[in-house]
C-alpha cells in the first residue's frame, strides 16, 4: 500500500517508524516530516494545513491511505477533503474533530451525553466572565476554547489571577483566535492519565494507559508545555480502571458522535483525572498524543498498518491488539528558552551511540550540510524500553546522557512519581502493597473463570459469599471441610520454574480429602505466602488452581496472599488451601459396615502427588532433572512434578448410585499405606496389602534404589503408584471395577486385627 503520513513531530516519527515495519507497506511519504521520518520514509515539503496541496499529492502518487497526525490538519478539514477524493483516511472529520479543536463543543458534548467532567461555563465577553468568577467558591482553570499547541491552559493561584487570565485571553488576545472564546471550569484535584484508543466509529480498542508530564520543570513546576515526557503503561490505571474508562467515557463519546452524525474514525484520546469522587474528563484529543505516542507505539507488537486499515473499514472488532510486556519511558529534550521562544539551530551529537533498548524520535530537528540540527522547541523524544518501569526510565536517561546539543533541557523526574508512589515505610520493610494489588489483577480472570451463579462476592471482597440456597434441595446436607498444603514440593517446582502444577496439586489434594467422606466440592479458598510477592508466579499458580476447580465444578472463591519477609528465605513460598464440600448425611463415608473380608481396590496415582518431597529433594539433589527416565520420553522432572490427580469424576458416579457398593475411600497421602488405611477401619480391624498385585511406576523404584530405602519405609512415606483405595465387599468388586473406566487392582483386604495394623506381604 502507498501511505501518506501527515505531520512533522515526534509523534509522526514514532508512527512512521512503526508503519515502516509493515509487510503490507509499498511506500511511505511523510509531509512535511523531519530528519527522523526521513530515515524510514520519503519526506515531502507540504504544510499540514495545505489541504489542496496534500490532496493533489495524494492523487498524483496513488495514495491508498492517509494517516493524519496533528490537530491543525484535522481542524482545517483535511480528512474530509481526502475522503472526498476517494482516499481512505485515518483521522476524524472536521466536525468530529471539534471534540478537541473546540473546548466549548467538547464540554457541551460531554454534558449532553452524561460523560463525567468538571463544572464549567463558556464566555466570549470579559465582563460576564469576571462576574461569574466573583460568584464561585472553588478554584478554577481558564482554557482557550480553540487550539493553542497545548499551551492554552492557565491555572491561576487565586481569583485575581483568574481575572487577569480572562482579560489576557479575551481582551489581550494572548492566544489569538484560539482564545476568542474561553471555558472557565472547576479545577479538579487528582492524578492524570492519558487513555488512547483506536476507533472505527463503532468499536474501540484501548491502548495501554500513559501518563504525561506537562510542566516544564521537575516536580511539576513551571509553565505548561506540549509535554516533557510520558510513560506507559501507567501503574495508576489497572485493567479494572481501564474498563471503567471505556464504559463511562470512551464508548459514550464514540456513540454520541455517531448519533450526532459525526462518526469518529482515528484515535480518541481522553485526558482523565482520578478524583476522590471518581474519574472525570479534563479534555478530549482527536489524534495520537505527543509525547504519549513515543511511549505507547514502541510497545505495540501488532502491525500498526493492519489496525489502521481495520479502523478505516469498520472492521476493528476483528483485530486483536498484542502488546509487549514491560514498560516504555519517553524523556523530551527541548531547546533553550522553550516554551517561550525558539533557539537558533545547533548541531546534535550522540544520536549514533544510543543503547540497544533506546530510541530517539525526532521532533524539532532539521538537516543542513550533512548534520542533524536542533531547530527549536521540543527537539527529541528519547524512549527507553525495559521489563520494568524503573529500568525503562534508566534506559531513557542513559540515552539522554549520550545526546548533546547546546542549550538542551529536559526534566530529570519523568516517571519518578510512579516509581516513588509505592516507596513507603512498609515497602522498605519488604512488603509491597502495589505488587499485591497487581497480583490480584493478574489472577482475577483465572478466579472468575470458576464462578457460577452461587457466587455473590469473591476476589477483592473481605470474605467470599456463596449462596447456599441450593443445599435446600438436599434432604440433610452436611458440610465437609479440609485444609492442607503442598509442602516442600514447591521448592522443587520453583527450581524447575514449573508453577502451574502446584495450583492443581493443592486443589486436587483437598478434593480427594473430602471425597473420602463422600462429599463433592462447593468452593476452595487458597493461601499463598512468600517473603516477596512475585505476581507472575502467583498468577501461574492460581491459573493451575482455576484449571483444577473448573474441571471438577468447584468454585475458586478467592483466598489470601501474605508477604512475610524474614519468615521465608528469598525465593521460597508456601501454598495451602481450604475446601468446603457437601454430602447427604445418609451417604457420609466411611459406612459403618466395613468388616473383615472386604477388599481394597487400588486406583493409580499420577506420581508422588504432594508427599515425601523433603526426602525426594535430598535423594535427587544435584541431578539433571531434564534427563530421560528410562527408555520413555518422560524426564525425571516430569515424573517428580506431575500434578496430584483428582478422583472425583471417577468415583462420584459410584457414590451417587442408588445402591452404592463403596463402603469407604482411602486417600494415600502423607503417611503412605501404613498411616492412611487405618484411619477408616473399625477398631478391631487391620489390613493386608499384597505386594506385587499392581505395577509400581519406575520412578518409585529409582527413588528407593537411590536412597537404599527399605520397603517398610517406602510404603510409609509414598503412595507407590496407588493414590486412592476403594473399600468394597468381595462380591461387589466386579461391580466397582466395571464402573471405573481405567485399570484398577485388588491390592489387599480387611482382616481382623485388634492392633489395627497394616501388613505388607
Amino acid at each position: 500500500m502507498n501511505v501518506l503520513l501527515v505531520g512533522s513531530g515526534g509523534r509522526e516519527h514514532a508512527l512512521a517508524w512503526k508503519l515502516a515495519q509493515s509487510p503490507r507497506l509499498s511506500a511511505l511519504w511523510t509531509t512535511p516530516g523531519n530528519p527522523g521520518t526521513g530515515q524510514v520514509s520519503n519526506n515531502v515539503s507540504i504544510a499540514v494545513d495545505d489541504v489542496s496541496g496534500l490532496v493533489g499529492f495524494a492523487q498524483s502518487h496513488a495514495i491508498d491511505l492517509a494517516v493524519i497526525g496533528p490537530e491543525a490538519a484535522l481542524e482545517v478539514g483535511l480528512a474530509d477533503a481526502l475522503s472526498a477524493a476517494g482516499i481512505a483516511v485515518f483521522g476524524p472529520t472536521q466536525a468530529a474533530a471539534r471534540i478537541e479543536t473546540s473546548k466549548t463543543f467538547a464540554k457541551q458534548f460531554m454534558q449532553r451525553h452524561g460523560i463525567p467532567t468538571a463544572r464549567f461555563a463558556v464566555f466570549d465577553q470579559p465582563e460576564l466572565a469576571i462576574e461569574y468568577l466573583d460568584c464561585l467558591d472553588y478554584p478554577v482553570v481558564i482554557k482557550a476554547s480553540g487550539l493553542a499547541a497545548g499551551k492554552g491552559v492557565i491555572i491561576p493561584g487565586n481569583i485575581e489571577e483568574a481575572k487577569i487570565a480572562v482579560k489576557n485571553m479575551l481582551v489581550g488576545r494572548a492566544f489569538g483566535k484560539a482564545g476568542e472564546q474561553i471555558v472557565i471550569e472547576e479545577r479538579l484535584q487528582g492524578e492524570e492519565i492519558s487513555q488512547l484508543a483506536f476507533c472505527d466509529g463503532y468499536t474501540l480498542a484501548l491502548m495501554p494507559a500513559a501518563q504525561d508530564h506537562k510542566r516544564l520543570l521537575d516536580d511539576d513546576r513551571g509553565p505548561n508545555t506540549g509535554g516533557m515526557g510520558a510513560y506507559a503503561p501507567a501503574p495508576l490505571c489497572p485493567p479494572v480502571l481501564q474498563a471503567e474508562i471505556l464504559e463511562r467515557i470512551m464508548q459514550p463519546a464514540i456513540d454520541g458522535l455517531r448519533e450526532e452524525g459525526m462518526p469518529f474514525i482515528g484515535v480518541l484520546y481522553a485526558g482523565v483525572i482520578l478524583t476522590e469522587q471518581g474519574i472525570q474528563v479534563l479534555e478530549f484529543n482527536a489524534r495520537f498524543g505527543d509525547p504519549e505516542t513515543q511511549a505507547i507505539i514502541p510497545l505495540l507488537k501488532t502491525d500498526l498498518l493492519e489496525i489502521i486499515l481495520a479502523c478505516t473499514r469498520g472492521e476493528l472488532k476483528h483485530i486483536t491488539l498484542d502488546w509487549q510486556d514491560g514498560s516504555a519511558v519517553c524523556v523530551v529534550m527541548t531547546s533553550v528558552n522553550y516554551p517561550v521562544k525558539s533557539a537558533l539551530p545547533t548541531p546534535i551529537h550522540g544520536l549514533d551511540g544510543l543503547p540497544p533498548n533506546c530510541l530517539a524520535f525526532h521532533a524539532g530537528t532539521s538537516f543542513s550540510h550533512g548534520k542533524i540540527l536542533a531547530s527549536g522547541g521540543r527537539v527529541l523524544g528519547v524512549t527507553g524500553l525495559a521489563a520494568s518501569l524503573a529500568k525503562a526510565a534508566d534506559a531513557a536517561y542513559e540515552g539522554v546522557k549520550q545526546i548533546y546539543f547546546e542549550g538542551s533541557h529536559y526534566r530529570k523526574d519523568i516517571a519518578h512519581a510512579a516509581l516513588n508512589r509505592g516507596c513507603s515505610k512498609y515497602k522498605s520493610a519488604g512488603v509491597d502493597i502495589d505488587a499485591g494489588n497487581r497480583a490480584v489483577e493478574m489472577i482475577s480472570q483465572s478466579v472468575k473463570s470458576t464462578y457460577n451463579q452461587r457466587v455473590l462476592a469473591g476476589i477483592g471482597a473481605f470474605g467470599g459469599l456463596f449462596d447456599a440456597a441450593g443445599l435446600l434441595e438436599m434432604s440433610a446436607p452436611v458440610l465437609v471441610a479440609s485444609t492442607d498444603g503442598v509442602g516442600t514440593k514447591v521448592m522443587l517446582a520453583a527450581g524447575e520454574q514449573r508453577y502451574r502444577g502446584l495450583g492443581i496439586d493443592i486443589v486436587n489434594h483437598c478434593i480427594n480429602d473430602i471425597l473420602v467422606q463422600g462429599a463433592k466440592p462447593l468452593f476452595f479458598l487458597d493461601y499463598f505466602a512468600a517473603p516477596q510477592l512475585k505476581p507472575e508466579i502467583l498468577a501461574e499458580i492460581v491459573a493451575g488452581m482455576a484449571e483444577a476447580c473448573r474441571s471438577t465444578g468447584c468454585v475458586l472463591l478467592g483466598g489470601e496472599t501474605a508477604e512475610m519477609p524474614g519468615v521465608y528465605l528469598p525465593d521460597e513460598f508456601d501454598i495451602a488451601g481450604t475446601i468446603v464440600g457437601v454430602v447427604e448425611h445418609s451417604r457420609i463415608l466411611p459406612r459403618g459396615n466395613i468388616s473383615a473380608g472386604d477388599r481394597l481396590i487400588g486406583l493409580r496415582s499420577s506420581g508422588f502427588h504432594t508427599n515425601g518431597y523433603s526426602l525426594l529433594r535430598k535423594l535427587f539433589e544435584g541431578d539433571d532433572l531434564k534427563q530421560p527416565l528410562g527408555e520413555s520420553s518422560e524426564t525425571l522432572s516430569d515424573a517428580l512434578l506431575t500434578p496430584h490427580r483428582s478422583y472425583l469424576d471417577l468415583i462420584m458416579p459410584l457414590l451417587n448410585s442408588i445402591e452404592s457398593p463403596v463402603k469407604g475411600l482411602i486417600h494415600i497421602t502423607g503417611g503412605g499405606f501404613v498411616e492412611n488405611i487405618p484411619r477408616i477401619l473399625p477398631i478391631n480391624c487391620g489390613a493386608i496389602i499384597q505386594l506385587g498385585s499392581w505395577e509400581i511406576p519406575p520412578v518409585f523404584r529409582l527413588a528407593q534404589m537411590r536412597g537404599q530405602i527399605t520397603d517398610a519405609e517406602m510404603y510409609r512415606v509414598f503412595n507407590m503408584g496407588i493414590g486412592m483405595m476403594i473399600v468394597a465387599s468381595e462380591r461387589d468388586v466386579p461391580k466397582v471395577q466395571a464402573a471405573i473406566p481405567e485399570s484398577t487392582w485388588v491390592i489387599g483386604e480387611i482382616v481382623e486385627d485388634n492392633q489395627h495394623q497394616v501388613r505388607l506381604v
